[in-house]
């Protein structure tokens, strides 16, 4: 089996010893991803804008080792609060909507920077194609 581990270059997966994205096989993974680009938060204050963007952040990487969307078969979402919870939800409807992976939102105490309010994953299987 083939596994291959890509980076972003961001700062914490140096610091943190972690990949973006690691594809083994048929089963691709990403890290957790936020609204940080190119090293600051974006969208702040905006739980649905934060969950986009870290959803696109998942999707590239995931494209960078050849899967698509519709192979993304779970999800999971850390919100640092539950009132963020529909916002967060109907963010990821727009992407993962016609896709439907089963997916989990969990409120956490906090994130890695105090201007995250959301951090997702997303997990994909492309043994099909």
């Amino acid at each position: 089996m083939t596994v291959t581990r890509l980076g972003s270059g961001g700062a914490w997966e140096q610091q943190y010893g972690y990949s973006r994205v690691v594809r083994a096989g048929d089963l691709a993974l990403t890290a957790g991803c936020t609204a940080t680009v190119d090293g600051r938060v974006v969208h702040v204050g905006d739980a649905a804008a934060q969950t986009a963007q870290a959803l696109r952040i998942g999707l590239a990487a995931l494209a960078e080792v050849g899967v698509e969307p519709g192979d993304v078969v779970r999800t999971r979402m850390y919100v640092t609060d539950r009132l963020h919870a529909d916002e967060v939800g109907r963010a990821h409807n727009v992407v993962f909507g016609a896709v439907r992976p089963v997916a989990t939102l969990v409120v956490v105490a906090g994130l890695l920077d105090p201007e995250h309010l959301v951090e997702v994953e997303l997990e994909a299987y492309v043994g099909d194609r």
